[in-house]
């Protein structure tokens, strides 16, 4: 089964040193090796982001900054997982090489299933 997985790291904290941007670069690294992981990302921040809107059929478009965010996903990753408790096994150890924060793990649609 494939799941998505996001983080959103905890605003407070200071900002990731060299040494655990490299931990991360490594861990990742070794879960895209093993098949655990099948893609994964950071994402840019929304000064840099568009916000998508569907109303009534019509679909706008509005540029950031977005000041009033107050949870931002910092990064996200789709991985293969044999079931639930296996995405959160793999979720405990991204969480042991990332630090404070929260996330969501939700399960993915496959095709033609």
């Amino acid at each position: 089964m494939r799941f998505l997985m996001t983080f959103e790291s905890n605003p407070s904290a200071p900002p990731p040193t060299p040494q655990k941007l490299q931990e991360l670069g490594e861990f990742t690294q070794k879960m895209l090796a093993s098949g655990k992981v099948v893609l994964t990302g950071g994402l840019v921040r929304p000064s840099h982001g568009i916000k998508v809107t569907s109303e009534g059929g019509k679909v706008s478009f509005t540029d950031g900054p977005f000041v009033e965010s107050k949870e931002l996903i910092d990064g996200f990753a789709v991985v293969e997982a044999p079931d639930l408790e296996g995405a959160k096994q793999l979720c405990r150890e991204f969480m042991a090489v990332a630090g404070d924060g929260k996330g969501e793990i939700l399960a993915m649609f496959s095709p033609g299933g």
